[in-house]
């Protein structure tokens, strides 16, 4: 009996194709949107899993991690900027990817991704069957700003009310209803990356990067975002 963990590939319960346009993650509108394909979709894949994403002009995949996968990001269609911080240089790389083209991040690497084109299109492959997420706008919700405040050196009004817009894991940004917003992505998706790289120095000594298998809130059961689907 040939088996992969626990698949028997002779059962008729191994499935071996699926669409992956049927699998929603999240979706902010008709053309900022991300399909899902893992393990739960697919249960003869191996250590793989992918992001089917698609982001207009502007849209960005929110600042995050995957604490237990690697990822590379593929351009099928328009421009992308991937953004990711060096943990190792504390350099900030940002590189500018077109069709064909191709972007990496190690696991457990700060990054994000930035349309510079309507109707991109990038493809996410991870070296994990389920990649777990830290989504930057939880980490930001969910700390409370007391402790940014006394971390930082901070005013704890202004960190609270600056905030305080974040009710709810992002994703894709900016949120629909944004306005305050547009000059900032303006600058962010017309300034000028080579495909090679472009590096800024970090202030701070390196960090150690921090291995986090889920984490929970307010009692609820472990996160575990890309087991669900947003909606």
């Amino acid at each position: 009996m040939a088996t992969n963990n626990s698949i028997d590939f002779a059962s008729p319960d191994a499935h071996f194709a699926y669409d992956v346009n049927q699998s929603l993650f999240f979706r902010k509108d008709a053309n900022n949107y991300i399909n899902v394909l893992g393990v739960s979709q697919l249960n003869t894949l191996g250590n793989a899993s992918l992001l089917d994403i698609y982001l207009s002009s502007g849209n960005t995949v929110e600042p995050h991690i995957h604490q237990n996968a690697s990822e590379l990001v593929y351009c099928v269609a328009g421009e992308a900027l991937v953004s990711l911080i060096n943990p190792f240089t504390n350099q900030l790389l940002n590189y500018q990817i077109k069709p064909g083209q191709v972007a990496n991040i190690p696991q457990g690497w700060w990054h994000y991704e930035v349309a510079n084109q309507d109707n991109t299109h990038l493809i996410a492959i991870f070296d994990a069957p389920t990649p777990e997420v830290i989504f930057g706008s939880d980490i930001l919700r969910l700390t409370p700003p007391a402790a940014w405040a006394h971390s930082y050196c901070l005013d704890e009004a202004k960190v609270k009310d600056t905030l305080a817009p974040i009710t709810k894991t992002v994703v894709i940004g900016p949120p629909a209803d944004c306005q305050a917003c547009e000059q900032e992505v303006d600058d962010v998706t017309h300034s000028t990356y080579s495909f090679s790289s472009n590096t800024s120095s970090h202030p701070h000594s390196p960090y150690s990067q921090y291995q986090h298998p889920a984490y929970s809130a307010n009692g609820f059961p472990p996160y575990y975002p890309f087991q669900r689907t947003f909606f």
